[in-house]
């Protein structure tokens, strides 16, 4: 397992996060990357791939949470920073849960479906959810908004030319 270089941790692990995502990128996918932390090493990597897989659950926080588990062969990843370059989804959100994450970092905020703030939304209304942990959002969030705008971007341009897919 990789060790994490020094620096300011959370700028090094969304740099990693955003590496996964111009991979994702490249490979036709919306380009989200993500990457799960513990004791100083990272131990789960993972980039959208809901359509190469043609999986709905495809999200890049749930392949890397999926590779962080059988990493260190326990789907409890208490105390691990799971970092994504866009702010997760409710269900990614609802995997951190589950895994027991104690931090998630994320860059570019999600108007659309982002969670966070429903999350803590419904923790705040006296949601009993059997876990919670820390969220820090806005990390090199430009850089990560940056990807998503150039891929749609692209992705008008291809559409408008007469060529192109189903990407949400």
């Amino acid at each position: 397992m990789p060790v994490i270089p020094n620096g300011d941790e959370d700028t090094v692990l969304m740099r990693m996060a955003l590496q996964e995502a111009r991979e994702a990128g490249r490979a036709g996918e919306v380009p989200v990357g993500a990457i799960v932390a513990l004791h100083g090493e990272t131990v789960g990597r993972g980039r959208n791939s809901p359509v190469g897989l043609s999986d709905p659950t495809g999200h890049a926080e749930i392949l890397a949470l999926r590779d962080a588990a059988v990493r260190i062969g326990n789907y409890r990843l208490t105390g691990a920073t799971l970092v994504s370059t866009v702010e997760p989804c409710l269900m990614c959100l609802g995997a951190a849960l589950h895994a027991r994450i104690g931090r998630v970092i994320y860059g570019a905020a999600d108007p659309k479906v982002g969670a966070t703030g429903h999350l803590a939304s419904i923790q705040d209304k006296g949601a009993l959810l059997n876990h919670r942990f820390q969220v820090t959002g806005g990390i090199l969030a430009g850089e990560a908004a940056e990807l998503i705008l150039d891929f749609f971007r692209n992705r008008r341009a291809v559409d408008a030319a007469g060529g192109g897919g189903d990407v949400d």
